[in-house]
């Protein structure tokens, strides 16, 4: 055998490192020439039999992966989906909304230009501020995958008992209204987290309650008291949009969202998500129907003559619908930051923009419409706020496994050593004497 064969001459002009065979990656990094996991030692002429084959009971490592980064392709460890949710798609709605607010209202302006000066802009202001209250608690209660259906009832209630007792002072009569309906929200937390029940059915549950309470009510209430919101209307939009927004940032952050989003079911709805989840549910529910308690309590106190009593489901279904259209996911957790603030003033401008045309629209018809239109974008956000590696197919299992057994089928086939040490296994190991005692290296060459 000469030195320029075509077998030599393959090892010297393509080495990896001096003197070696080229590192094939598939197999993992090479721990070095001499080194115990095989290989050849330094020095030593590598020859085809001298290839060692693995042993199928031997431990390899895989490489490490960090808890960081395991929560990184794991939005929840135990029981959820690869990957981290997509916020483009919210970025790239919110855009499409901020865009039909501000053509609706420049429509607005061209019909009634004073209907954005003056006393009626404050008025404007204060629908906006009610209607994003009970959009934000609805917004906050579907990212915990409870819908509160109780909302528009809760308001229209604590409106009904502002009217009667806010000749005894603005904080008493409102403190009374929030107190009851998060005492409200609590027992409704009791029974959906306690049982462990879908939302919409507990919630409806505390919807029949406030409409009973409502019925009490045979005409309409005179308002009592001489508050007037629309004298703070710049600062309770201002606080309104600021919740609204601050909440929306908050929820950008996966352990956050990870966290009030657990009870969103991961497979089977009636096994229960532990206590944390049982907890921020409680919450979120008991917040979002004192959300709705003030809210009524500003449209009562903005509206132009007694307080009528009404079922509230109208307000139910724009809230929700606002939330919906906003961005927020009808299943949970998934959720944008300026989504909601956005489709409360679009809807908060097109009430005022119909009114102005004479169209005489229910606000139920409304409410149905934009509840529609908020489905078909949670169709949108489940499908392209999904985790890249559950819609493409770009996470795989094995790839994060830390270790595993190797073995000669599963981790180096046999056409993989074929191919890798052709120019080896051509090499028969038994004529190895015969070729070394040649005659071209004998001293009779």
């Amino acid at each position: 055998m000469a030195y320029d064969e075509p077998s030599f001459r393959r090892r010297d002009t393509d080495p990896i490192v001096s003197g070696g065979l080229r590192e094939d990656t598939r197999f993992g990094s090479d721990a070095g020439f001499g080194s115990a996991s095989g290989g050849y030692q330094t020095g030593s002429f590598p020859v085809a039999n001298e290839f060692r084959e693995p042993d199928p009971m031997q431990t390899t490592q895989r490489r490490a992966v960090s808890p960081a980064a395991l929560g990184d392709v794991f939005d929840d460890p135990t029981h959820g989906e690869p990957g981290r949710d997509r916020i483009a798609v919210h970025v790239a709605w919110e855009v499409v909304l901020l865009i039909a607010a501000g053509g609706l209202a420049f429509l607005l302006y061209r019909e009634d230009a004073s209907a954005l000066r003056g006393a009626a802009l404050d008025a404007l202001l204060v629908s906006a501020a009610a209607l994003g209250l009970l959009a934000v608690g609805a917004s906050l209660a579907l990212r915990a995958g409870v819908p509160n259906l109780a909302l528009g009832p809760v308001a229209v209630a604590a409106g009904l008992h502002f009217a009667e007792q806010g000749d005894r002072g603005v904080v008493t009569a409102a403190g009374e209204a929030a107190v009851a309906a998060a005492i409200l929200g609590a027992l409704m937390a009791v029974v959906v987290v306690g049982f462990h029940v879908p939302g919409w059915a507990g919630t409806l549950a505390g919807t029949l309650v406030a409409i009973v309470y409502i019925q009490q009510r045979l005409a309409p209430v005179n308002l009592q008291g001489e508050w007037d919101p629309t004298e703070y209307a710049l600062y309770l939009f201002g606080g309104v949009a600021a919740l609204s927004v601050i909440g929306g940032l908050i929820g950008t952050i996966k352990p956050v969202r990870r966290a009030v989003g657990r009870f969103r079911p991961v497979g089977d709805p009636a096994v229960r998500r532990g206590g944390l989840a049982a907890a921020l549910t409680a919450g979120t529910l008991i917040l979002s129907t004192a959300f709705a308690a003030v809210a009524g309590i500003l449209i009562a106190a903005s509206t132009d003559g007694p307080v009528v009593p009404a079922t509230g489901l109208e307000w139910t279904g724009l809230a929700i619908g606002a939330a919906l259209l906003g961005g927020t996911s009808g299943f949970g957790r998934r959720g944008g930051i300026l989504g909601t603030l956005l489709a409360v003033v679009l809807i908060t401008v097109f009430l005022v923009y119909e009114d102005k045309m004479g169209w005489d629209i229910s606000k139920f018809a409304i409410a149905a419409g934009v509840l529609v239109a908020g489905l078909v974008v949670t169709r949108l956000v489940e499908t392209y706020g999904h985790p890249r590696s559950a819609r493409d197919g770009y996470y795989d299992e094995e790839e994060w496994t830390p270790e595993t057994t190797a073995t000669p089928s599963a981790g180096w086939s046999q056409s993989d050593r074929q191919d890798s040490w052709s120019s080896l296994s051509a090499q028969p190991p038994a004529g190895r004497a015969d070729q070394w005692d040649n005659d071209r290296w004998g001293t009779g060459r």
